[in-house]
């Protein structure tokens, strides 16, 4: 039974070993899996992968055998074999376009209810119904400037909401080398720790070098009281939709946040575009799976540096307004810029890196809502001279 598929995972670097495999077989004879290729890559996933940083992985594995069909079962499966179909691209400059640009999310949301009870057919390069192409506000493909992405890729950054289940890349933790500069840069963090009181321990490399070429040459060993780890870093980041072009970079961010011994305490959260009422304990980004964002302000003390990583585009109204929150069933009684403020006001010593090269961030979609970020929290560029700059606004305060 699909052995090809298991000899595929194993290709990538799965760990899957022949009792793992034969748990899946004996759970798919139970049916557990459901009639759905969902129910099968969730039981796959449950069984096979031993750790959350093995999930990309898997997914790319599951997409290449299964040439990336996706069937979420929030949305009638005639709906989402409609949109599977080829796109039949047509020209953007349509009347009904500049009528519906406007739309806030909360009318996109009612309308897109609407549609599910009403349409009985596939449409490609319309205006009005679910489907793929034209100028319609729901589907994907198409050119609306305002929209809900149903199924499909992305083509122009421009969808305020992304309904059925949601793709994500977990941040994987396998990329030692291209993380190396970033951990270099987090290095300068220690000047914050201190010297513990006892006997000279710790080799004094740089000092031992410049010792030993006074001394000739000749080996001149300089040892240091060890230090003692007081900095507390929290690292919140922005997951999914937009920033997925940017999952290698923040990847190489994440892996060198997470194996550094420098810090005291680390935490780490995330959110999708905003900061609303909670922040997501892993990069799914799941209903439920998360914690209050007051409970952290009031529990996580004013010692943390706080570093916030994501491009800072979105539509205005999931900034600035109540109910801005895209997530469908979620709605927030603060806007999202009163959260960042809170977190500003909180952390005086926090900054903002942004995977948007510095040159486009007046011209890159959503630059209205960057502009207003980066008029809260100093921003820098998601490089290894960004990251280091940010450090030293972190070293400086305010």
């Amino acid at each position: 039974m699909f052995i090809a598929f298991y000899y595929l995972l194993r290709a990538c670097g799965l760990k899957v070993s022949m009792n793992e495999w034969m748990t899946l077989t004996e759970a798919l004879d139970r049916g557990l899996s459901g009639a759905s290729l969902t129910g099968f890559y969730r039981l796959c996933r449950a069984v096979l992968v031993k750790t959350e940083a093995d999930f990309d992985r898997f997914d790319l594995a599951f997409a290449e055998y299964f040439h990336g069909i996706e069937s979420p079962e929030t949305f009638p499966d005639e709906l989402w074999r409609w949109l599977a179909e080829d796109v039949q691209i047509r020209d953007g400059n349509d009347k009904h376009m500049l009528d519906e640009c406007l739309l806030e999310l909360e009318e996109l949301q009612r309308r897109l209810e609407e549609r599910l009870k009403e349409q009985k057919e596939r449409h490609s390069g319309g205006n009005y119904w679910i489907g793929t192409g034209g100028t319609s506000t729901m589907g994907h493909g198409g050119y609306h400037e305002r929209g809900i992405r149903v199924g499909g890729e992305g083509r122009h950054r421009n969808a305020v909401q992304v309904a059925g289940e949601r793709k994500f890349r977990d941040f994987r933790q396998d990329s030692i080398l291209d993380a190396r500069q970033f951990q270099m840069a987090f290095r300068k963090l220690r000047q914050y720790s201190s010297r513990l009181e006892g006997p000279r321990t710790e080799l004094d490399i740089d000092e031992t070098a410049t010792q030993t070429g006074d001394n000739a040459g000749r080996l001149t060993l300089v040892w240091e009281k060890p230090r003692k780890n007081t900095i507390k870093l929290l690292v919140l980041f922005d997951s999914d939709g937009s920033m997925l072009p940017y999952g290698r970079l923040c990847n190489r961010l994440f892996h060198a946040v997470s194996k550094s011994s420098h810090f005291k305490d680390l935490k780490v959260y995330y959110f999708h575009n905003c900061v609303y009422e909670h922040l997501y304990k892993t990069p799914h980004c799941r209903k439920g799976e998360w914690i209050d964002t007051d409970w952290a302000l009031k529990n996580l003390s004013q010692e943390y540096r706080l570093i916030l990583v994501g491009d800072g585009t979105m539509a205005p109204s999931e900034l600035l307004r109540k109910g801005g929150n895209s997530f469908i069933g979620l709605y927030n009684d603060t806007p999202g810029i009163e959260w960042l403020n809170r977190f500003r006001k909180r952390y005086g010593k926090s900054v903002w890196l942004n995977p948007i090269h510095r040159q486009e961030w007046d011209y890159t979609y959503g630059s209205h809502t960057l502009g207003i970020i980066k008029e809260i929290f100093p921003m820098f560029e998601l490089t290894v001279d960004g990251l280091e700059a940010g450090i030293k606004k972190l070293l400086s305060g305010r």
